[in-house]
């Protein structure tokens, strides 16, 4: 090897190890009470060291964010096989995966869809356009439920994606604050929640619920988020 290949590898090793103590950090002690310094000490380098591989503390969560926004959606080949299963099963995969990513990378998933502190994606509009890209892929599912027949006609589409990334988190978020009772399981409730809310969509109740403009931003769900499939960043 190289002396410049060298460099290389020890230069993204250093920079692995800054990107795992912050993720450690900020889900520990929430984002806004870590800074640099917190950080550099954690791998004991100096704060100036942590400045040459990343501009600002932000720039770390970024970093962060857009790997568990890879993550959670893996690459277009896995997410555009579900085009193969049908419309109702490709909703419910995608929403089973935002729930089994919770399980897989509790880490990730606590910084993205749970510390409001951290700081809005929409500050990165072009490191994250495949995120928007994938969100709007699930848009376009419901889409077609509805233009099928399996939803009611004035659903939109937004808001039965919000109905779903919601039922989803909670079981997500109890799960992983330890506030399930005793012999509840966290798998079957959120395959019974994702059940019962696609259920509900197909029974044309009326819904009170609107939607805005839906943020990609909502890194921490819309992250993806609301995202799924989108996330908390907003």
């Amino acid at each position: 090897m190289g002396i410049k290949e060298r460099q290389g590898r020890d230069r993204e090793a250093v920079r692995r190890a800054i990107l795992d103590a912050a993720r450690d950090l900020f889900v520990r002690d929430g984002y806004e009470n870590v800074s640099i310094r917190k950080i550099a000490e954690r791998i004991e380098y100096s704060p100036a060291a942590i400045y040459g591989y990343f501009p600002s503390k932000d720039d770390i969560f970024f970093a962060l964010a857009e790997e568990g926004f890879r993550l959670l959606y893996g690459d277009r080949a896995s997410f555009t096989a579900l085009d193969a299963l049908p419309p109702l099963e490709r909703i419910r995969a995608i929403f089973s995966r935002l729930y089994q990513y919770s399980c897989e990378h509790p880490q990730y998933f606590a910084l993205m869809f749970v510390d409001r502190t951290v700081p809005r994606i929409s500050r990165e509009y072009e490191r994250f356009a495949f995120a928007r890209e994938m969100k709007e892929h699930l848009m376009a599912q419901v889409q077609q439920c509805i233009d099928e027949g399996m939803f009611r006609s004035d659903l939109q589409p937004a808001v039965a994606c919000r109905l779903l990334t919601t039922g989803i988190l909670g079981v997500a978020v109890m799960r992983l604050s330890d506030r399930l009772g005793p012999g509840e399981n966290a798998d079957d409730l959120a395959k019974d929640v994702l059940d019962i809310t696609i259920a509900g969509l197909q029974s044309g109740v009326a819904l009170r619920s609107h939607s805005a403009p839906y943020p990609v931003d909502e890194l921490q769900v819309d992250a993806g988020p609301e995202g799924l499939i989108t996330g908390a960043v907003s």
